[in-house]
């Protein structure tokens, strides 16, 4: 939910994407609901129309797959994410960007689709993983996964970045308290 949040708060001005998490993908190629179904963690279309759906159905939605996908590993789903959903995702979705993270081991991956083979994301100084398809990092903070822009800086969540402009505020008022307290 936190990267969730957050994505849709930094990009809350762009109508062209779609974002969702534990959400149904249909993907089958006789367009059977009853077939062919993921439920991926956390993921991203781009290009799309911005609006509410229940589900992600390929063959409504111009045959469009998620451009990035995250899975949170758990010890019931870990050897799947890592083995057949990455398979599933490079071979059948062709999503460019799949990561996975372990929110107890803190285990991190990231991949990019590169001539239809994903290959490892390297990480910067921080540890952080480029996503090209969000132009943003992930990396680890406090064992929370989270996004950084380009620039290095956190992607707040609604309510972290309240907090931050009630801080801004108050500060304001000190400083004009402050100063009006002088001119007297």
């Amino acid at each position: 939910m936190i990267l969730l949040t957050s994505l849709e708060r930094l990009w809350q001005n762009r109508q062209d994407f779609f974002a969702g998490g534990n959400l149904s993908i249909y993907y089958s190629i006789r367009q059977l609901k009853s077939e062919d179904v993921k439920r991926p963690d956390f993921f991203v279309v781009l290009n799309t129309e911005r609006k509410e759906r229940k589900s992600w159905t390929v063959w409504e939605e111009e045959g469009k797959y998620p451009n990035f996908i995250l899975e949170i590993l758990s010890e019931f789903t870990a050897k799947n994410d890592r083995g057949l959903k990455k398979q599933l995702y490079q071979d059948v979705f062709r999503t460019l960007n799949y990561f996975w993270f372990d929110p107890y081991t803190l285990e991190f991956a990231g991949f990019k689709l590169n001539y239809r083979i994903y290959e490892p994301i390297i990480p910067n100084e921080q540890g952080w993983l480029w996503s090209d398809e969000l132009q943003l990092y992930l990396g680890i903070v406090g064992e929370q996964l989270r996004f950084f822009t380009s620039e290095g800086q956190l992607v707040p969540t609604p309510e972290e970045a309240e907090a931050e402009e009630r801080r801004r505020v108050e500060i304001e008022r000190q400083r004009a308290n402050a100063a009006e307290a002088k001119v007297e």
